[in-house]
């Protein structure tokens, strides 16, 4: 499993995500407290929005540990919004393309977690993609796929309904193609204006997910596992919840799949 955090508010540092706190993304990279494995060394990422609606984006297949160019970015780029992450590859080579956040046009998106018998359900998964989407796919995650099939189906439109139409999808083709549904999926992802996140599984092991106040106020992080000690400042977001960081603040909401699946799911 991976790690990841985000932040949306007045412009911070990188670093006070990235590097400098007690217990840091580089510092989960290699010990890791609240995931199936202590070591994230397959590659690390940054995508930060700043005078464009694209976001910038530094990748690298490095260990997050070792890479000093990073700590130097980190420490000179401030920005209101960005997503950080440093992944344990559950499928997919260590390749630089596989490395999150993926970004395209003005989204940005990061995954924690996996689908069960993904080589079984991958061909027909890239086929609900149009010419343009397919041709975007650099990578051979499950996580990059899902991404660009959000935004097949709406998710400049309706970013959470669009992310509950693509699980909803993966739940029903595996089951019609008689695999084990299994779906682990703990997200964020941004347009540059609103950070999305949500955490969901289909079996209720969704990857841990926190939120706590960070920087002038009215700002939030999302995170994987608590950047620090203090319990008391660290809200863990439960299984089956969507949050929205927008200029509003933090919105917490009940993430819904298609009923039909979420009739299932009781069953379970």
């Amino acid at each position: 499993m991976c790690r990841w955090a985000a932040y949306r508010g007045e412009p911070i540092y990188l670093e006070d995500l990235v590097s400098s706190p007690a217990h840091s993304l580089i510092e989960q990279s290699h010990c890791a407290t609240r995931a199936k494995t202590a070591t994230n060394g397959d590659g690390f990422g940054i995508a930060w929005y700043g005078d464009h609606p694209e976001p910038g984006r530094y990748r690298d297949i490095l260990p997050a540990w070792s890479d000093c160019n990073l700590k130097s970015i980190a420490r000179q780029i401030r920005s209101p919004l960005f997503l950080a992450h440093v992944r344990a590859a559950t499928g997919g080579g260590t390749r630089r393309d596989n490395c999150h956040p993926f970004v395209h046009g003005r989204w940005s998106f990061m995954h924690n977690g996996q689908i069960g018998g993904f080589e079984h359900l991958r061909r027909p998964m890239e086929a609900m993609l149009d010419d343009a989407l397919y041709t975007a796919r650099t990578g051979t995650t499950d996580s990059e796929l899902l991404f660009l099939m959000a935004l097949q189906f709406g998710l400049d439109r309706d970013p959470l309904g669009a992310m509950a139409e693509t699980l909803s999808f993966v739940e029903r083709l595996a089951a019609h193609m008689k695999h084990a549904v299994l779906v682990r999926f703990t997200a964020a992802f941004s347009d540059g204006i609103n950070l999305y996140a949500v955490r969901y599984a289909s079996d209720r092991f969704a990857p841990t997910l926190y939120a706590a106040p960070m920087g002038p106020q009215g700002g939030y992080c999302l995170v994987s596992e608590p950047l620090n000690d203090d319990d008391d400042a660290w809200v863990e977001i439960p299984e089956g919840t969507a949050v929205v960081l927008g200029e509003n603040g933090i919105d917490m909401r009940i993430f819904h799949l298609d009923p039909e699946i979420e009739a299932k799911r009781a069953l379970r």
